[in-house]
């Protein structure tokens, strides 16, 4: 009824007021903010479609002279922003997030522009090392502290949250930030906005998988897809701009354990930051 969408558009504003004080405090939150329900009735199909159109359309278009491709990773060069400079003055340093080093052609070309290039990935065989401009790091990147009841000898390989390493690296700034964390990614971007460690990321290169919820996304399918949308609307929220969208036809045709319109189970979506400093 009207009255009942009223008062939850009265409480969904009064969340935005609280979160928007926080923010403006320094504040870390300690959840992110729904969006409203894509229609009253809550359906799945409703809410597939607003997640898919909005991951489908670019918010920026980038002269393509201005862009550099690699496989389904696309670089956003466009000198309104950041990197382009960066790279040319040698000040670019490059995160990268992933589980096996299967593809990391991106990350030995920004490496060899000159960029300072780290990959965290608990499959490296010695804790440390460094090949030209690249140092690979045997450490996963978490959204939760390290559990005390576990002792570190015990673990293949350490963790930590991106805003720990961060600190303990003594880097302010991050230009590209490529995760590839195999369904890991929805609750790393979360911690990401609730420790307000974007503001610190120039360019955001993103790889989803589409073909079950992620570690640890609990809920019925319908407020799955509405949590993966208000994650990506919270990007928005933080200055960054979707400018690049890639599905990929080689990988099964999943979303969330069904055929949804033959949609691919994976997505790679590259955001720029348009308040990131030059």
């Amino acid at each position: 009824s009207i009255g009942v969408w009223v008062v939850r558009i009265a409480q969904y504003l009064s969340e935005i007021q609280l979160f928007e004080n926080l923010e403006s405090e320094g504040v870390s939150r300690w959840k992110i903010r729904l969006e409203p329900w894509a229609a009253e009735t809550r359906g799945f199909q409703e809410e597939a479609d607003r997640f898919l159109r909005y991951i489908s359309t670019p918010q920026v278009q980038p002269q393509p002279s201005q862009t550099e491709h690699h496989g389904s990773w696309l670089l956003c060069l466009d000198r309104r922003f950041s990197l382009a400079q960066r790279i040319v003055s040698k000040h670019c340093r490059v995160y990268s997030l992933r589980l096996g080093a299967e593809d990391d052609a991106l990350e030995r070309l920004l490496a060899g522009s000159g960029c300072e290039v780290h990959c965290f990935d608990p499959s490296i065989r010695r804790a440390h090392l460094q090949e030209d401009n690249m140092w690979l790091h045997r450490l996963s990147v978490d959204w939760r502290d390290p559990n005390p009841a576990v002792p570190i000898q015990r673990l293949h390989s350490g963790s930590k949250k991106l805003a720990a390493i961060l600190r303990h690296f003594g880097h302010r700034q991050v230009d590209v930030l490529k995760v590839d964390l195999e369904s890991a990614e929805w609750k790393i971007l979360e911690n990401l906005i609730l420790e307000q460690v974007l503001d610190s990321v120039g360019l955001l290169l993103l790889e989803l998988h589409l073909q079950w919820a992620g570690f640890e996304v609990g809920g019925d399918e319908p407020s799955v897809v509405r949590y993966w949308f208000s994650l990506l609307r919270e990007l928005e929220r933080a200055h960054f701009r979707l400018y690049h969208s890639y599905s990929d036809p080689s990988k099964p045709r999943l979303f969330l354990h069904r055929n949804l319109r033959n949609t691919s189970s994976s997505f790679t979506l590259g955001w720029v930051n348009t308040r990131f400093p030059l």
